[in-house]
Order: C-alpha cells, then structure tokens, then sequence
C-alpha cells in the first residue's frame, strides 16, 4: 500500500471527481483539481468549503482537455494523475465536437503531459462499463452470461451510441499510450450507471436528471423496461483511490453494484418515500417506446438493441482487488434523494 501526497484530479468538480476529492482532503492528501474556467467558483464552491473543513489541502488549476499541455502546471509534483474530466451527456447535436473530440484528445493531452512529469507513477482513468459492452443485447455475443473486464464494446459508433463509443476510444488510447514507455502504469475503473447523493447540483450529470425526472413527474406515465447496472458515487471515489494506492492494482475493474430496472430503483424509492414523489409505477409497451423514439431523442436501434434486454456484471475484482464493499443499494438511491431534497431547501431558503 503507497501512501498519496500528491493527486492531480482532472474535471474535479464533477459528480464522481468531487467525492474523490472529497475523500481524499479527508484522508490529509495534497489535491490538485482541474476546472475548466477558475473564474468562475459557484462550479466548484462545494470542493472550497470541503477543504474548509478536512485536513488535506486543496489547490484549483484551470485546465482545457482540448488544449495541448494546459495540464502540465497543474501536474507538477504529483504522484497520481485520476483522469475524470469526459463529458456525459447521452444527447448531441454533433458527437464529435461534444463528445468524441474531449473524450479522445483529452485523455491524449493529459497522459502526454504525464510522460513529462517525473514525478507521476500512476494514472487511475475514469472509463466506463459502456467500453465494455455498447448495447445491453452485446451480452448475447460475449459466449458468457456477464460481462467481465476482458470484453470491450465494439458496437458503439459516432452514429449509434456516441457516448460509449467515446469512453472506449479514451480507454483503448490510454493503453495504447501506456504501453510504449515504463514509468509510469495504468488501472482503469469502469463504473456502471452511477448514483448516489451528490455533492453539487452544478456537475449537470445524466445520472441526477434521470433521479430528478423520476421524481419530478416527467416519468409518471410509465418507464422503459432498461436494465442498468447501478453503483454508488461513494463507492467509485472509494474505487479509484484504492487504485491508485494498492501497489499491485492492475488493469481494468467493473464497478456494479446491482442491476436494477427503471421501475426496481423506483419502487425502492416508493417504499422509502410513499407517495412524496409522482414516481413511475409501469413500464411501457417495448413497441411504443420504439414507436414515440425519435420524438424523445432516441433512434429506433436504440430501443430494439436495449430496452427489454436483461444484463450481468462480474464485480469480482473489485471486490478481490480493490476491497470494495458494495453500499445497499437501497441506500444509494435513498440518500440521492435526500441529497436532492436538502439542495431544494437550500435554494427556497435564498430566494
């Protein structure tokens, strides 16, 4: 076990990245947090007021991850670099420019600039379960019942499934990369659907619209029946920690906790919470999900490679290798809300 002094975190105020930095000021570990503008600090006020209140110490950079060697200051001195900054956003108007390019160029500029800082040993890179798998219907061609580290997502293309097809382009870069020097090494974490209470309404993630439309009566006519594999955010900051301090962690690492259904992760939520929330309590028709598709942002394929279509993970390794023990999920879904619940109040008190 290596002791951290010194983390370089990329995309720092975002919803995985806050709680590694939050856990890591914890623990009396040196942060260097990326933004992408440090004028503006109502994006990463909640990491200064962590650091307010945690023996660590915490310092901002500005960062572009399409700017070649914008990292390199911040970079300076530390012995881990966790790559978090990608964008997540599962509905573009061009994949390139809003997905692909920063996923791609980003990881490219970052593990550039680690090849010249000698002082980084490890990368710990935020990839993703979609470079392993595309479509949920990609399980029925890996000639095994779940998906494990040694699948990959080839599937995924700029046109159908951008987003997966982005992290696996960043994650398939970054070994390539890895692989023609030997200074420093790579383990990846590759987190399924993540969830959990966050740290900030500013980190815009997928995964807190969807807990926001679940209880906010956009999905109150009924759900599609999508398998997901939830984790929860504290879990993965545990995850990427552990990777970057156990000397023999190596490789890929699924991060799963349960696979839930839409409706499932809604009726954890009514047991908790009765009838607070207008949450789903159907699952629609799989032939009018495909029919309604394109007038609600999806295609067609979409619906027939995803909705219906069961998953497995195989989280072995992270529990073998990194020590993670899984938060219930019951848990992770109820203290999202009550997170959501305590910003809510937060804003009706400063109007």
């Amino acid at each position: 076990m290596t002791d951290l002094h010194r983390v370089l975190i990329t995309g720092a105020n975002g919803y995985v990245a806050s709680w590694i930095v939050k856990q890591l000021l914890e623990q009396g570990v040196t942060v260097h947090a990326t933004v992408r503008n440090k004028s503006n600090t109502s994006k990463y006020q909640h990491l200064l007021d962590i650091n307010e209140q945690t023996p660590g110490s915490l310092h901002v950079f500005e960062a572009d991850l399409l700017e070649s060697g914008s990292f390199e200051e911040a970079m300076i001195g530390c012995d881990v670099v966790m790559h978090t900054a990608s964008p997540f956003i599962l509905q573009v108007d061009d994949p390139y420019e809003g997905l692909i390019n920063p996923a791609l160029q980003g990881t490219e500029n970052v593990l550039e600039t680690v090849n010249k800082i000698s002082s980084v040993r490890r990368v710990v890179l935020t990839s993703s379960v979609v470079a392993i798998f595309g479509d949920n219907q990609d399980i029925n061609k890996v000639g095994h019942d779940r998906f494990t580290e040694a699948d990959w997502n080839t599937t995924s293309n700029a046109d159908h499934q951008p987003y997966p097809y982005s992290k696996t382009l960043a994650e398939r870069r970054a070994w390539q990369m890895v692989e023609v020097q030997d200074r420093w090494d790579l383990v990846v974490i590759n987190p399924g659907f993540v969830m959990g209470p966050p740290l900030s309404e500013q980190s815009g993630s997928e995964s807190i619209k969807t807990m926001q439309q679940m209880t906010d009566g956009t999905l109150k006519m009924g759900v599609p029946e999508l398998h997901n594999g939830v984790v929860d955010v504290r879990n993965v900051a545990e995850a990427h920690i552990a990777a970057a301090q156990k000397d023999h962690a190596e490789g890929r690492h699924i991060l799963v906790n349960k696979v839930l259904t839409l409706l499932e992760m809604s009726e954890i939520l009514r047991q908790e919470f009765g009838s607070k929330y207008a949450l789903p309590k159907r699952e629609l028709p799989k032939f009018l999900i495909w029919l309604v598709a394109p007038t609600v942002g999806l295609t067609r394929k979409y619906v027939k490679q995803n909705v219906g279509c069961p998953i497995a993970f195989n989280n072995s390794k992270s529990i073998e290798k990194l020590g993670i023990n899984y938060i219930p999920i019951d848990k992770t879904l109820t203290d999202h809300i009550r997170a959501m619940e305590v910003g809510t109040k937060e804003k009706m008190a400063s109007v």
